[in-house]
């Protein structure tokens, strides 16, 4: 294939801004596909590893993990026909052989790599994939507002399959992961109890907007015990605030992959056979069920839209709580 040169904006050191770069793709390895990004979503993840608060990032690094491309051209033993729409998620390759892998646990491989992390992301306009790790996406959904899915959607499917039994269900941190869940959670027939940050009405208003029972402060408890809850945002001190929350029996989900740390607590929060439990990544069954979810509902994304070069500005009106939804780059 003739080389591809392109603009991304790559991570150079962790805590400063992001470089706008030109780089260069000379060939597609085999089991890998090319693809011309259309959209990439911008993940609080990103966040996490712009700030250095994640180890073992790989420098110099183009981020981002909700990536919706255009196949371009495919490596040897690739069969996507060119022009096929994919989307590309964090788990981005897995060793295939051990014990996790082998028994559909592929997202706890210790061997695995991960998008816009160890491998180039999607702040690009154009961006190499695991072709393992692709999806096809609902066609109910045009590239900005498909582009959530592939984490916010994911991951708070994810986390919600441990708790899709819940009648009374709570969500910690509404932001672009929680308002998928709570149109899942509505879907099968769930109440939806919505925590923010305190003072935070324009995202309380957004939560009853998608059908909550309830929105009110993270700190404030809810007018009946929960039955399971889950925790998005990455704020440790929501732990007891939220065990304190559930009826015994009650399960605690925390759906990031970094949280500052938990405070000491006592342990009747727990006691009562309350459990607690994380959420790593993805499978690539939580991927097949929930796009194909994400297409029947259908599921609604809010987004705001900017340029690649304002990847920077992205950042950080997500840093700052400044965004309704979920922020997605247009290359």
């Amino acid at each position: 294939m003739k080389a591809v040169a392109f603009r991304c904006m790559r991570l150079h050191r962790p805590g400063q801004p992001l470089v706008l770069d030109q780089c260069t793709i000379d060939d597609v390895p085999p089991g890998k596909v090319l693809l011309k990004v259309h959209a990439c979503g911008v993940c609080r993840t990103d966040l996490h590893v712009v700030d250095g608060e994640l180890p073992d990032t790989r420098l110099p690094i183009v981020p981002g993990h909700e990536i919706v491309g255009e196949v371009v051209a495919c490596g040897s033993g690739v069969s996507f026909r060119s022009g096929t729409r994919l989307g590309v998620p964090w788990l981005g390759h897995t060793c295939g052989e051990c014990d996790f892998c082998a028994h559909e646990q592929e997202n706890l491989c210790d061997r695995a790599l991960f998008t816009g992390y160890q491998l180039d992301g999607g702040y690009a306009e154009y961006t190499l994939a695991d072709a393992r790790y692709c999806f096809e996406l609902p066609t109910t959904l045009d590239d900005a507002h498909a582009a959530p899915l592939l984490c916010a959607g994911l991951i708070g499917y994810r986390s919600w399959r441990f708790v899709q039994e819940a009648k009374r269900l709570g969500v910690y941190g509404f932001g672009a992961a929680a308002h998928i869940v709570a149109q899942i959670a509505r879907w099968h027939g769930q109440r939806l109890y919505a925590f923010t940050r305190p003072g935070d009405t324009a995202a309380q208003d957004f939560a009853y907007s998608l059908g909550a029972h309830w929105a009110g402060n993270s700190d404030a408890m809810p007018p009946e015990p929960l039955d399971s809850a889950i925790i998005f945002a990455p704020v440790g001190s929501l732990i007891p605030l939220a065990l304190k929350a559930l009826r015994k029996g009650g399960t605690l989900v925390c759906g990031g992959i970094h949280m500052s740390d938990i405070p000491t607590m006592p342990y009747s929060l727990l006691w009562g056979e309350r459990q607690i439990r994380s959420v790593a990544n993805l499978t690539r069954r939580d991927g097949t069920e929930f796009l194909e979810l994400a297409g029947r509902i259908p599921i609604r994304t809010e987004i705001q839209t900017f340029p690649l070069p304002a990847a920077n500005e992205a950042l950080a009106r997500l840093r700052n709580g400044q965004l309704t939804g979920a922020a997605v780059l247009i290359p």
